[in-house]
């Protein structure tokens, strides 16, 4: 199969696994200023730049939870807002993971450290950029006040450190399960992007 096409089909993969876990597994909290939720989105989003690197696994998160929030009713104000961290996070998870310990030739113990550390980095650039983008993004371009916008941020301080923790464990876990059987039939270095 061509590089390119199967690149765009695993992105859409992703992409739909985003959107699943984030509209589907997800419990929604009602704020004063809004709502954030627990929700498993950012699991596929990471796996995804474990698999694909930075960018493209960026990608499918964006777009799988950018349409999510599209859909909603609560979330589609914050759509712009959803696009730009979940980039964000597919990016920080393939930089480390793929340029600082380039993953694809790791093998064991290394292979295990390296996975969470990369997934850990994306996930430490979702914990803090939720808060601060969402107070700003709440206060500047929506209008809220400083205490509605401020409550939001600690609201969403305390669920993406959760969601943070279950997409490291989750996402880990499942790309060491799933990663050397792509390594053996040649997927995982078709997927991979280039050291």
């Amino acid at each position: 199969m061509n590089n390119k096409v199967l690149r765009i089909s695993v992105i859409g993969l992703m992409a739909a696994l985003c959107y699943i876990a984030f509209t589907f597994l997800q419990i929604k909290i009602p704020t004063p200023g809004g709502y954030t939720s627990f929700h498993l989105g950012n699991t596929f989003d990471v796996l995804a730049a474990l698999l694909l690197g930075g960018v493209y696994g960026g990608l499918a998160g964006a777009i799988g939870m950018g349409i999510g929030d599209l859909l909603d009713p609560a979330y589609v104000i914050v759509a712009p807002k959803t696009i730009i961290l979940k980039l964000g996070i597919g990016i920080v998870t393939g930089l480390v993971a793929h340029k600082v310990f380039h993953i694809q030739k790791l093998n064991g113990r290394k292979l295990i450290i390296a996975v969470v550390v990369s997934t850990a980095a994306g996930m430490l650039f979702n914990v803090i950029g939720e808060p601060t983008i969402s107070y700003f993004y709440y206060m500047y371009i929506l209008g809220a006040t400083d205490k509605a916008a401020s409550t939001l941020a600690s609201w969403n301080a305390i669920t993406t450190s959760v969601n943070a923790i279950l997409a490291v464990i989750i996402s880990s876990a499942l790309y060491l399960a799933i990663a050397p059987r792509l390594k053996r039939n040649g997927t995982l270095k078709q997927l991979a992007p280039k050291d």
